[in-house]
């Protein structure tokens, strides 16, 4: 397990790179479901923030079953965090990440009720980061398929949050 704070860097790291994140959850046949959404909030603090319908079939879904992943890929590392999620109808939050990107998904503006954001508290987060440039990544991998040692070509650890 990584040293708190070094692990929480790392991860508030990948996630200032990324604009959008791949959330998984699990529908009302038990079966998990991926889709992309933007990312709203550039400083983690432990929650992750989106926007959705309400309703829609991704809100019932969470209120249904609260445990979500998140996944994401930026900065060049990979990070999936593992969550509870609920649905929330708060304005000023609304209206404080309400941007032009957001605009498009949502035809009569963000004072229209069916306008709500999907606020995910993390439990734990793995990453995984290279600490090279990808030539030098990619060197390392060959050097190992030779050697039959294996490469060490970054770091990956588990973080609680």
């Amino acid at each position: 397990m990584a040293n708190y704070d070094d692990g929480h860097r790392e991860v508030a790291k990948i996630l200032k790179d990324a604009d959008i994140a791949i959330l998984t959850t699990v529908n009302l046949r038990n079966q998990l479901v991926s889709r992309p959404l933007a990312l709203q909030a550039a400083d983690f603090d432990g929650e992750l923030w989106f926007f959705t319908h309400d309703p829609s079939p991704k809100a019932e879904e969470i209120r249904a079953h609260p445990q979500v992943n998140v996944s994401v890929h930026a900065g060049g590392g990979y990070l999936s965090i593992a969550g509870s999620a609920e649905i929330v109808h708060d304005q000023s939050k609304i209206d404080r990440l309400w941007n032009r990107a957001v605009e498009p998904w949502f035809e009569n503006g963000k004072e229209d009720p069916a306008v709500a954001l999907i606020r995910i508290d993390a439990d734990s987060a793995e990453y995984w980061t290279a600490d090279s440039p990808k030539a030098a990544t990619i060197f390392k991998l060959v050097k190992s398929k030779v050697t039959g040692e294996r490469p060490d070509v970054g770091k990956n650890d588990v973080v609680g949050l």
